[in-house]
């Protein structure tokens, strides 16, 4: 499995965190969140599988809790590693993240978990300002087919 970020280091302890997150698209436009904690960071919404919850439920549930919206997931892209400090819980993380191509389906309202903000940006803007290299990984290759103007592709991926 392809690792992100730093390399494991032998001195910390980690504790397993797998996670789904979404590549919402609508067009060339994306959903992200922004999560306003020690600074502001720009990420894919998603968050962690609970016991007994699988990936997709995980992804509805944080999808919904960061941004406000319903969505319908589309495929599977792939899965990725990285080895992380998670402030907002005190602890070192192995997190292995699960990305899946959704469209936005319906906005509920505004997102319910403190310190989120629901942000739409284009492609290009994303990859610039995520704040994690898998996740603008992902985003890169969902969209390399696009970078040269495809509407058709666009159109019948990304229900635009």
């Amino acid at each position: 499995m392809k690792r992100f970020g730093e390399p494991r280091r032998k001195d910390v302890k980690y504790r397993s965190r797998p996670g789904a997150y979404g590549i919402i698209a609508l067009g060339r436009e994306l959903l992200l969140t922004c999560q306003s904690l020690e600074r502001d960071e720009i990420q894919l919404p998603g968050g962690g599988i609970d016991p007994g919850e699988t990936p997709l439920r995980a992804l509805h549930r944080e999808v919904y809790e960061e941004t406000g919206y319903r969505v319908i997931p589309q495929r599977r892209v792939g899965v990725y590693q990285r080895f992380t400090f998670m402030p907002e819980y005190d602890f070192w993380a192995h997190k292995v993240c699960h990305i899946y191509l959704c469209r936005p389906a319906l906005k509920i309202g505004e997102p319910v978990e403190e310190n989120h903000t629901a942000v739409w940006m284009d492609v290009q803007d994303a990859v610039a300002v995520l704040e994690n290299a898998g996740d603008a990984a992902f985003v890169s290759e969902v969209f390399s087919g696009l970078r040269s103007g495809s509407l058709t592709r666009a159109r019948a991926e990304f229900g635009r």
